[in-house]
């Protein structure tokens, strides 16, 4: 019998509310400036750092004076596990060394969620594994106001909330299109700690968007070992057309500092939508398929055509190259890229030319109505009843009248 888990936790009692953009800036990341540290521990030496841009563990065991047959050994026993060669920059490390400078244990930190271990055994050797990195696990409600796009209304220091918030709307909303000055947003956020410092996002638990008037809600839900998000009514928010080929996440790779405009959307009289975007903007298909064209055909530029179920193909047209591997009979699925924005064909400047067709008849995708999907098994409502009220609760006790710019309650003293 499959063990259900539910993914729910308590606010904490401080909010962390924007409008426009934050005030405050947190770094999830280490310093790239920061100076490597020794301290006493017992009769071992602790070295720490952080790895700089085209350093190797070669050059730290020679700034140190740590014996090179070391870490030859290091490199043997994690071979099978994390390869030495392969750290990367701006990712830190902790070397545990001797009075006779061996090196008695190596940690480093793969990426956010994994660690390597690399430890002296009885014999004089290493042995390596790969260990997860365990956060506490705290959630704390963030809201805002859209002015001028969701990045900067969110704060770029909290991307990743932004884009996950995005990721979860992408069958509902068009991010780079629909949003509109004074739409809402609610969000209860997973913040991950560990020793009582912040170190980054974790999963968005709940979340509610006002898209001009229209309220959309998301509320997370394991089950069956896989984890999704579901409405009010449980049916799961994942479709099978996303409303849009540009996908937000792509598009603000980039954002910087400067202004982030929105894409334009340009309605023709052939019943197609140009989305004008920079040239080279991944195009993503908008449901799972099969490629039925792939090449040049006339007014269109290079062009993508793909078959999905029920006699529905959508194209994509004007596009500066199409995606490797992308050619009749490849099956694709929903949001894998298929091309980029470009200028080829009938075409006055970079965009994309989108349009859906369904029997062969052109169909506006802007008036596509999506049956909903999987529900969430009987056997699970009361579950999922309990989470989604307590949540609901949560995100109807955030006052949109209310929404202002506060400190920042990540930080450990709270102040």
């Amino acid at each position: 019998m499959k063990k259900t888990f539910l993914i729910a936790t308590s606010l904490l009692a401080g909010f962390i509310i924007v409008t426009g953009s934050f005030q405050t800036v947190h770094k999830t990341e280490p310093d790239k400036k920061t100076p490597i540290i020794e301290t006493a521990r017992e009769s071992y030496r602790e070295i720490t750092g952080v790895i700089k841009p085209g350093e190797t563990l070669y050059d730290i065991f020679k700034r140190y004076s740590l014996d090179i047959k070391d870490l030859f050994l290091m490199k043997e026993a994690s071979a099978s596990v994390h390869r030495l060669r392969n750290i990367t920059a701006n990712r830190p490390y902790k070397l545990m060394v001797d009075e006779q400078n061996q090196v008695r244990s190596f940690d480093y930190s793969i990426n956010d969620d994994l660690s390597l271990n690399v430890m002296r055994n009885e014999g004089g050797g290493f042995i390596a594994e790969k260990v997860p990195i365990l956060y506490e696990r705290r959630t704390s409600p963030l809201a805002g106001t859209i002015k001028g796009n969701l990045i900067l209304s969110i704060g770029q220091d909290r991307l990743p909330v932004a884009l996950k918030l995005s990721d979860i709307f992408a069958w509902d909303i068009d991010f780079t299109t629909d949003m509109r000055n004074g739409d809402t947003f609610k969000v209860v956020v997973e913040e991950l700690y560990r020793d009582n410092e912040f170190k980054r996002y974790g999963d968005i638990i709940a979340a509610e968007f006002v898209n001009n008037g229209k309220s959309y809600r998301a509320y997370r839900f394991e089950h069956s070992g896989k984890a999704g998000y579901y409405d009010d009514d449980g049916n799961t928010l994942k479709r099978a057309f996303l409303k849009a080929p540009l996908s937000f996440r792509r598009m603000s790779s980039g954002f910087s500092n400067g202004r982030f405009h929105p894409v334009l959307k340009i309605y023709r009289p052939h019943h197609g939508i140009d989305y004008a975007a920079a040239a080279g903007t991944p195009v993503s298909a908008v449901g799972d398929g099969a490629v039925t064209f792939s090449g040049y055909k006339g007014d269109y530029g290079k062009l993508v055509i793909i078959r999905h179920p029920n006699g529905y193909n959508t194209y994509y047209g004007h596009l500066s190259r199409i995606g490797k591997g992308i050619a009749p009979g490849i099956k694709v699925s929903q949001g894998e890229v298929i091309g980029y924005v470009g200028s080829t064909g009938l075409a006055t400047g970079p965009h994309l030319h989108y349009e859906m067709r369904v029997n062969g008849a052109p169909f506006n995708p802007l008036r596509l109505k999506v049956p909903n999907g999987a529900r969430i098994p009987k056997a699970l409502m009361a579950e999922f009843r309990k989470v989604s009220n307590q949540m609901s609760e949560n995100l109807a006790s955030i006052i949109p009248s209310n929404i202002v710019a506060t400190k920042d309650k990540r930080r450990p003293d709270g102040v």
